[in-house]
């Protein structure tokens, strides 16, 4: 009963560590200062990088995506949302693109590698197959996941994943990605009496689609990984 009432004070507490969270990483990256001083330029960079770029992950993009689009309807940059969405778009396939590329020359070195304390070839089997089942999950909705958003495009090439799905499937995640965060920041700006609110909203539009998903893949890579298991047996 003690750690059935511990297990309810942790569930309690978690939604708020992750808020405060979140809320850090929204002032440290303070995506306002950014785009004020790097405009577009600064934003296609940043979508680029942390959607292909390993040591990017870290990077708020959905809060820079949403930012931009206030600016857009605000006047903070001189440019037609479509206009900044189709850039954005395009750096984010670009960035997929190199992330592939990247996964496709170091896989053969990951495959021939040793298993050891850290690295088992399972975890690469149970990784393909999840892509070759849901890769266009991994590589669509993952994109709102910062994390999944950094290393899904170098997984799939590490996995040798169809390269003709691929491209199919970064376009379509790219296309809804920049597009919803876009779209729902120049909605915001374009009614100032939401603009109070704005780091609530972005956390809660993350929140609301991450959690589901991150426990989802979860329990699906477990089961997976039971199963190779298995098979190897």
């Amino acid at each position: 009963m003690q750690d059935i009432g511990n297990d309810e004070k942790l569930f309690c507490v978690m939604p708020d560590c992750v808020i405060n969270m979140l809320h850090s990483m929204l002032k440290i990256f303070d995506p306002e200062s950014l785009i004020s001083n790097g405009g577009v330029l600064i934003v296609f960079l940043l979508v680029y990088g942390s959607t292909g770029l390993f040591f990017c992950f870290f990077i708020p993009t959905g809060a820079v995506l949403f930012t931009a689009g206030i600016f857009i309807a605000t006047g903070g940059l001189q440019y037609d949302v479509f206009t900044v969405c189709a850039l954005l778009i395009l750096a984010s396939v670009l960035g997929n693109l190199t992330g592939y590329w990247l996964g496709w020359k170091t896989g053969p070195l990951l495959y021939s590698r040793k298993d050891s304390r850290f690295f088992k070839k399972q975890h690469l089997t149970t990784a393909g197959t999840f892509y070759n089942k849901y890769g266009w999950l991994a590589l669509t909705v993952g994109l709102y996941l910062p994390i999944i958003r950094t290393f899904a495009s170098t997984i799939a090439g590490v996995v040798r994943l169809n390269f003709r799905r691929f491209i199919l499937l970064s376009v379509a995640g790219s296309v809804v990605w920049v597009l919803s965060f876009v779209l729902a920041g120049y909605y915001i700006g374009s009614r100032p009496y939401l603009k109070p609110m704005l780091n609530y909203i972005v956390i809660g539009f993350i929140l609301v689609i991450t959690i589901p998903l991150v426990i989802w893949i979860i329990k699906e890579l477990k089961r997976m990984r039971e199963e190779n298991k298995k098979n190897v047996l």
